[in-house]
């Protein structure tokens, strides 16, 4: 028995340095790392792997992107994926979501045949630069494959054939089972991701990484980039600076001062 998991994994704009854009108004991604959400599903994939060897767990990690992008795959092999594949053309400047999933589930797809079939998609629960949360849809409408959103804990189902998982509810926690092929998608809270030590560093180098193309995966270019993209941007405004704070000295009336102010923004 083997299982064939795919985890896509995308480059984004470190979350903690100023987001920038070009003059095309597409995001400035020059110094990009793998998108913090997508550590999650890569450690659910490895603890899965980890909890039934006889599973025989294979996990791929995929991307959709410029050059720089074999960034995200190369963190994702030095973490614990067997495999990447990266799908690099020049046709996919400029996509939105859509034309992303076609290219993401095509991508999927050709792993299938190159692996002999693709059991289970893990997704993180958004990218940290889009945010949209709907890729893991897309993916599971475009492969025909079951879909289970917001995941906080996975573990293996009976008989190795699906996983059980719980997800958050308003009211109360909802175990769900479900069977391969799916897609799910992981919530941060679902695990704590390892950190690549120096021997999974060197490792990760012997490990096989394939470029692809729009025409090797079947994909039109006319389908995919900004001109056939569905919603694109139309302007992008600097964040205005911060104005300098209120300083209260406390000289016996700083409550006093403290409530009229926020008396003069209506907060009380």
């Amino acid at each position: 028995m083997s299982t064939n998991i795919v985890v896509p994994v995308k480059h984004v704009p470190d979350a903690q340095k100023q987001r920038t854009f070009q003059e095309d108004l597409t995001v400035d991604r020059g110094e990009s790392i793998l998108s913090e959400l997508d550590e999650y599903p890569l450690e659910a994939a490895i603890a899965l792997r980890e909890a039934a060897p006889e599973a025989e767990v294979t996990i791929i990690a995929v991307t959709v992107g410029p050059e720089d992008a074999a960034g995200a795959v190369k963190k994702a092999l030095q973490m614990g994926a067997d495999a990447a594949f990266h799908v690099a053309d020049d046709a996919l400047a400029g996509s939105d979501a859509l034309g992303t999933s076609a290219a993401l589930a095509a991508a999927i797809q050709h792993v299938g045949e190159e692996h002999g079939g693709v059991d289970l998609v893990l997704t993180g629960l958004a990218s940290t630069d889009g945010e949209t949360s709907v890729m893991p849809a897309m993916l599971a409408e475009r492969l025909d494959f079951a879909l289970v959103t917001r995941a906080d804990s996975v573990a293996w189902g009976e008989g190795n054939t699906g996983l059980a998982l719980t997800r958050p509810g308003a009211d109360a926690t909802q175990t769900v089972a479900v069977h391969f092929p799916a897609v799910v998608s992981v919530t941060d809270q679902a695990n704590e991701p390892r950190y690549p030590n120096f021997k999974a560093i060197m490792a990760a180098k012997k490990k096989p990484s394939a470029v692809l193309s729009l025409a090797e995966i079947g994909v039109e270019a006319s389908t995919v980039g900004r001109d056939a993209a569905a919603a694109s941007v139309q302007s992008a405004t600097a964040r205005p600076p911060r104005e300098a704070g209120t300083v209260v000295q406390d000289e016996g009336e700083a409550g006093i001062q403290l409530a009229d102010f926020l008396a003069q923004r209506r907060l009380l």
